[in-house]
C-alpha cells in the first residue's frame, strides 16, 4: 500500500475504508497536507500554515470511522445525489414525479437516508497530490432516476485544495454534489467562530419559511443583516461572523443563525467559471485566508448552528454550535421545482452550465469545480510582531491572478 494510503477502519459488512493523506506546498513552499477517507468522501483534516509559520488544523473531523458512522452533521462529507433540500420529497422531471426520501421532516435533504455521505467511494486514481474517487448510484436510489455515476478529485497544490465534480448518468435526472465541511480558520479545536470574517460575492440570497425551503423569492441583501460584502481592506476582509448573527432579523430567528443560499454574483457574460469568486474568510488570530472560487451559482453559509451533541472531535475536542463554518457551493436549493431559479441569471446563455439537470444522453457534460485558496493575511498593528517574517510573507496573489498546473 502507497505511503500515504492507510486502512481507516471497517464498516460493519467488513468493506475497508481508507484515509489518503495528500500533500503539498503553499505558494511560498511551506507544508500543506489534507486527508481523505473513503467513507463519505470526507475531507478528515487540512493543516495550513499560520502567520507564524506553524501548520493549524482548519477543518473539523473525528479520529475513528465509527465516530463519522455515529454523527448526523455531514463532517466534511461529500453530500447527494442532491445536496441541500428538496420540499415535500418530491420533483418532476420531463412530466414524470419523482418522490424521494423524507428525512428532514417532510422535506428531503443531503441525499436522503442513504446519502453519497455515507457511501464507501472507490479510488480511482491516486498521487502525491491529489486522489479520484468514484461512486456509482443506481436507478431509484432515494427515489432518483437514473444511474449516476460521479467522480470527486481532491488535488492539494501551490496554496489550494481544488475540488472537481464529474457527473454523467444513463438517464435525465437531478444532481447537487457538494463538498459540507466545517471551517475554523482559528483551528478546528479553536471554540467560537464568531470571531472570523465573512465576505460574500452575492448581491442577493434566497429566503426561506418554515423547514428551511426556499420561498421562491431572490431578495436583495442591501440593508439587511445577510448583507455580508463589506470589504474593510486587504487583510480584514467581510464582517465578523457573530458581527449580527444574534439580531431579530427574521430569516436569522428561523435558522437559529446563518443557513442559506446566497446568489453569487454572475460573471464572465451571466455565467461562472471555476475562477469567480464566491467567498473569502479570515481568522484574525492566526492571519489564515480562505478564498473560495466556483463556477456554482450559488453558496450556502451556515454557521454550524446545530453542532452540539456530536461525537468528541479529533485529540479529543469538544465541537459545539458555532465552532465551524460551512461555504457548500451549490445549485439552489430545491431548484427542480423552482422554475424561476433556472437557468440563473434570467435569460442566461448555455443554461446547462447553471441547471441542476444532468443530461441522459451524454451529449452535455455536467463538471463543476470548487477551489479553496489559503494564505496569510494579519492587519498592520499584528504585523509588527512578526516583521522579519512578514518581510518574505507577501500577500499571496489569488487563484484567478496566477497560472499553476498540476503535473504529478
Amino acid at each position: 500500500m502507497e505511503d500515504n494510503r492507510r486502512i481507516f477502519g471497517h464498516m460493519p459488512d467488513g468493506t475497508p475504508v481508507e484515509e489518503i493523506t495528500l500533500r503539498g506546498k503553499s505558494i511560498l513552499g511551506e507544508d500543506m497536507t489534507c486527508k481523505i477517507i473513503t467513507y463519505g468522501g470526507a475531507v478528515r483534516s487540512l493543516e495550513v500554515p499560520d502567520v507564524k509559520g506553524n501548520p493549524v488544523d482548519v477543518v473539523l473531523g473525528f479520529d475513528t470511522l465509527e465516530d463519522y458512522m455515529a454523527q448526523d452533521k455531514y463532517m466534511g462529507a461529500i453530500v447527494g445525489r442532491y445536496a441541500n433540500r428538496i420540499g415535500g420529497a418530491k420533483f418532476t422531471l420531463n412530466g414524470v414525479e419523482y418522490r424521494l426520501a423524507a428525512n428532514e421532516g417532510p422535506n428531503h435533504l443531503h441525499g436522503g437516508n442513504v446519502g453519497f455521505d455515507k457511501r464507501v467511494w472507490t479510488v480511482e486514481g491516486l498521487g502525491e497530490h491529489y486522489v479520484s474517487l468514484s461512486l456509482v448510484s443506481p436507478d431509484g436510489e432515494e427515489g432518483y432516476p437514473g444511474t449516476l455515476k460521479t467522480e470527486v478529485t481532491y488535488m492539494l497544490r501551490g496554496g489550494d485544495l481544488v475540488i472537481d465534480y464529474s457527473h454523467s448518468s444513463d438517464k435525465d435526472t437531478i444532481c447537487n454534489v457538494t463538498n459540507h465541511s466545517y471551517f475554523n480558520l482559528s483551528g478546528h479545536d479553536s471554540g467560537s467562530v464568531e470571531d472570523q470574517h465573512i465576505l460574500l460575492y452575492a448581491d442577493y440570497y434566497t429566503p426561506v419559511g418554515p423547514g428551511s425551503i426556499p420561498t421562491g423569492e431572490v431578495a436583495p441583501v442591501e440593508g439587511t443583516p445577510m448583507d455580508l460584502r463589506e470589504d474593510i481592506d486587504i487583510c480584514r476582509v467581510g464582517t465578523p461572523i457573530g458581527a449580527r448573527i444574534g439580531d431579530g432579523f427574521e430569516q436569522l430567528v428561523l435558522a437559529g443563525g446563518y443557513d442559506h443560499n446566497w446568489v453569487l454574483n454572475p460573471t464572465h457574460g451571466g455565467l461562472r467559471s471555476p475562477n469567480s469568486l464566491a467567498a473569502h474568510a479570515w481568522s484574525p488570530r492566526t492571519g489564515i485566508r480562505m478564498t473560495v472560487s466556483s463556477n456554482m451559482p450559488g453558496v450556502q453559509f451556515y454557521t454550524g448552528n446545530f453542532l452540539d451533541g456530536c461525537p468528541r472531535g479529533k485529540g479529543g475536542a469538544v465541537y459545539g454550535n458555532r465552532h465551524g463554518f460551512c461555504l457548500e457551493t451549490q445549485h439552489f436549493p430545491d431548484s427542480p421545482n423552482r422554475p424561476e431559479f433556472s437557468p440563473w441569471p434570467p435569460g442566461a446563455s448555455c443554461p446547462g452550465l447553471v441547471s441542476c439537470v444532468v443530461d441522459g444522453s451524454g451529449k452535455r457534460g455536467f463538471n463543476r469545480s470548487t477551489t479553496f485558496s489559503f494564505s496569510i493575511c494579519e492587519p498592520e498593528e499584528v504585523l509588527e510582531h512578526f516583521h522579519d517574517r512578514w518581510v518574505l510573507r507577501p500577500i499571496v496573489p489569488p487563484i484567478w491572478q496566477r497560472k499553476k498546473e498540476y503535473d504529478d
